[in-house]
């Protein structure tokens, strides 16, 4: 223990000597390790991390695909909601959700809330137990049950001052009063929702109940010992049944859900929160990954230097007895102080980082909540250090410990080197420089991919300055259709007085922000063999002027008028793409007639919209039939009218507090317990779309960054090192004539020569590693040329540099003070 101790002082006291190998050293470990530290906690809470549930393993999403109709995921419907609650064999239980937005009167402010629709079994499922009151039981969730509500936690302390009296008390919602029957639980988070501040009994009606509306998201919870190929096989089983028990919606017949031939997909709980991110995590943590070993390399190289510096050292210590395993030993351990120390610096910069990233929450990172130090990083960070220590470590110490007695101490630091003595460090930099072409050339398509997304025409007025703004009017405060309409448009005409306002119109979504559906959609003109269903369609709805407030060009015909608006005369438009596909052109698609059953009217085209992206910059432009907001005959129903609107105001004022003021005002001056809410200005949503691609070309950014700086140290390294091991016969061949020019490109070479082998390993390399990248990129290929040679240049002109620089200061040497100094 004694000797232990005191290799451990001994190793302090060399590295306190050598404060900047020390330095250079930690900062180079602490920027790779505290890089993985923080992506590795990323993924830990993203990806590896448990639901925070009991017995999380248990909790699936009902989900199922419908290949008739070329759709991998297709939601819940009450009607198969019913049958897997009642015929099931394989769930404890089964409900459905859904998301919902109401507005909350009668205690001060009106204000529009966050909402969660849930059959009365979802929330037991999830294993927690209120903090005040119960759940919701089977007569809350019947037609003719009681109108009940349950607060989340925030909500019960925040607006309610954690009044424990609560229960019982009654709450106006929606313009109807509800009683509150509990508080859920203080740290209950729903899934990766944003977290809504009420929950309500969805009370669904069996015997209304038609096959269809698949719009609702399923849990349950398996029984124990049943695994997910035994459900989805139940699943399979009880699809007939579903069919034989419940009647087709009217207008639709039961051979279109036969051919739609749906199929099961129970999966893990945990896919439904984190949906696709976890490729792109993976990615990067393999990326960052690259930058760890980078740095290793570098490490290895700085000790392997500061190793023959002590090669006479240790000749010397050989000479005196000492094994090569205890020499092997000390560089181990040396290693093994840098390693830990540097994995400490770089968990405190990894903690920061975090921080930084959960402030600032990127859009599409699921569970951010569950980010952050934990047992499970530290254990990794300990993994890494090792790992860092016995890589960088092993190097020298293979390298050095069996040093020759007689070799060692004949051989002076004046004697140039040898190729043999050159070999090990030349190939860490190769490997460093092939790594970071890898990261560059990953960096690159993202690039590429990013600057594809921004020069893509997003159909509407990117550069418009328009506020948006949600309100709705409940059915309980405003129970006539008619009215709705004629309040929205006395909104508009209030909003379209203030000062500054352009333009002012609304609908049931503007561009991007994820309202709006698919269904069928029929032509007159064309025939559908064997009643086959129609292709589905995105069906948004707008009112007279909101194309022109948003920017999205008419290309052929009209836009609505307000006489046929409230005349709910069966008009409609289509997109350019779908005018083409159907008719042609879009003149032809005019006088046209569609609907989506056969108990709805036929609705005349009068006008044909530009396309324009609405499910992201990163999707192609979707086909959309384009209807008013209030219809009569449409999928079914006698009457329909959107309650829920978007109001999209252009004006230089948006994104102002002061014009927010104005539209309550406005808003107010015509019902004063109307509620607003998602107010946001229209570039959110634009860049919404693209964050995920930003996000991961900051991040592998910053990992190629790291990459090729460090690489660019590493060749420096080397050539400078070369260089000054040189100097003697520098001087020779300087005072023998040489030029100055001569020595320089001599040593240029010979880091242009390191830096085209790491660039032709890093080609195979990277062959390989884009393809994982091949679903992250937009209208880039893998393979992207521009790419790879940029890339080629870029590191080759870097590589110059880094050569340059020291055999400039080499070949500036004097030969008498070389010869002299040697």
């Amino acid at each position: 223990m004694n000797s232990f101790t005191n290799q451990l002082r001994q190793i302090a006291r060399r590295l306190w000597r050598a404060p900047v190998f020390t330095l250079v050293t930690l900062i180079t470990l602490a920027a790779g390790v505290g890089a993985n530290i923080a992506v590795f906690s990323v993924v830990n809470g993203v990806l590896l991390k448990p639901l925070p549930y009991p017995h999380p393993g248990s909790l699936v999403g009902v989900w199922h695909t419908a290949p008739g109709l070329n759709i991998d995921d297709v939601n819940m419907a009450p009607s198969n909601y019913f049958i897997y609650r009642e015929q099931n064999r394989v769930f404890e239980d089964v409900g459905i959700y859904q998301g919902d937005s109401v507005s909350v009167t009668g205690m001060g402010n009106p204000e529009q809330v966050q909402a969660l629709d849930v059959t009365d079994g979802v929330l037991p499922i999830l294993g927690l137990t209120p903090v005040l009151g119960r759940w919701f039981n089977r007569a809350d969730d019947s037609p003719s049950g009681p109108d009940t509500v349950m607060l989340s936690y925030d909500y019960w302390q925040s607006r309610l001052g954690s009044d424990h009296s609560i229960l019982g008390r009654t709450i106006r919602v929606n313009g109807k009063a509800r009683q509150v029957i509990g508080v859920m639980p203080k740290e209950f988070r729903f899934l990766d929702w944003e977290q809504p501040k009420l929950f309500l009994p969805m009370r669904l009606d069996r015997s209304k109940t038609t096959l269809g509306q698949f719009s609702y998201e399923g849990v349950a919870r398996l029984r124990p010992g049943v695994t997910l190929q035994a459900a989805n096989a139940d699943i399979a089983r009880l699809w007939p049944i579903v069919l034989n028990s419940f009647p087709a919606p009217p207008g639709f017949s039961i051979d279109l859900f036969n051919k739609a031939r749906l199929g099961p997909d129970v999966r893990p709980l945990t896919k439904d929160v984190i949906g696709d991110v976890g490729k792109l995590l993976w990615v990067l943590m393999g990326s960052i990954g690259v930058v760890l070993l980078i740095a290793c390399a570098n490490v290895a190289n700085l000790l392997l230097v500061r190793a023959e510096a002590r090669h006479q050292e240790l000749a010397v210590c050989a000479a005196l007895g000492a094994s090569p395993w205890r020499i092997a030993k000390e560089f181990l351990l040396e290693s093994a102080v840098l390693g830990v120390s540097g994995s400490l610096l770089g968990l405190v910069l990894a903690w920061g980082a975090l921080r930084l990233l959960v402030a600032l929450g990127p859009d599409g990172l699921p569970r951010l909540h569950d980010i952050g130090i934990d047992l499970t990083v530290l254990v990794f960070t300990l993994v890494v250090a090792l790992f860092c220590s016995l890589l960088f470590g092993s190097i020298p110490a293979v390298r050095y410990a069996g040093t020759r007695v007689g070799t060692g101490l004949r051989e002076s630091r004046t004697t140039s080197q040898g190729r043999e003595r050159h070999r090990t460090r030349n190939t860490l930099v190769v490997i460093q420089v092939s790594l970071a072409f890898v990261l560059l050339i990953c960096s690159g398509l993202m690039i590429r991919t990013f600057r594809a997304l921004i020069h893509v025409d997003a159909g509407y007025d990117t550069t418009a300055k328009i506020q948006t703004v949600r309100l709705g009017i409940a059915e309980a405060d405003v129970p006539k259709n008619d009215d709705v309409i004629r309040m929205q448009q006395a909104i508009q005409q209030k909003i379209a007085a203030i000062p500054g306002v352009e333009s002012v119109s609304f609908g049931g979504s503007v561009p991007m922000d994820g309202w709006g559906w698919k269904d069928p959609l029929y032509a007159q003109d064309r025939s559908y063999a064997g009643n086959a269903m129609a292709p589905l369609r995105k069906f948004l709805f707008g009112a007279p002027g909101l194309l022109k407030t948003l920017g999205i060009p008419i290309v052929a015909g009209r836009d609505f008028t307000w006489d046929e608006v409230f005349e709910k005369r069966p008009i409609g438009m289509v997109t350019e793409n779908l005018a083409r596909e159907y008719w042609g052109s879009p003149a032809n698609a005019l006088g046209k007639h569609v609907r989506v059953s056969s108990t709805d009217d036929w609705r005349e085209i009068v006008g044909v919209i530009g396309d324009f992206h609405d499910d992201g910059m990163g999707k192609d432009a979707p086909t959309i039939a384009y209807l008013p907001t209030i219809l009569n005959h449409f999928e079914s129903d006698m009457f329909n009218i959107r309650r829920f609107v978007v109001y999209a105001i252009r004006t230089p004022r948006a994104g102002s507090e002061s014009l927010m003021k104005d539209v309550r005002q406005a808003v107010w001056s015509v019902d004063a317990n109307l509620p607003l809410t998602d107010v946001r200005t229209q570039d959110y949503y634009y860049q919404k779309s693209i964050s995920r691609t930003s996000f991961t070309l900051v991040m592998l950014g910053i990992a190629a960054g790291i990459a090729l700086l460090l690489g660019i140290v590493g060749l420096y390294g080397v050539i400078a090192y070369s260089a000054s091991q040189r100097t003697r016969e520098i001087g020779i061949r300087i005072a023998l004539g040489a030029q100055r020019n001569t020595i320089t490109t001599m040593f240029v070479r010979q880091g242009l020569v390191l830096a085209g082998s790491g660039i032709a390993c890093g080609l195979l390399l990277a062959f390989a590693a884009t393809r994982l990248l091949r679903s992250l990129l937009f209208h880039v290929s893998p393979m992207d040329p521009i790419t790879y040679v940029l890339a080629c240049i870029a590191l080759s002109g870097a590589a110059m540099l880094a050569s340059y620089i020291p055999s400039r200061r080499t070949a500036a040497v004097n030969p008498v003070d070389a010869l002299r100094a040697e």
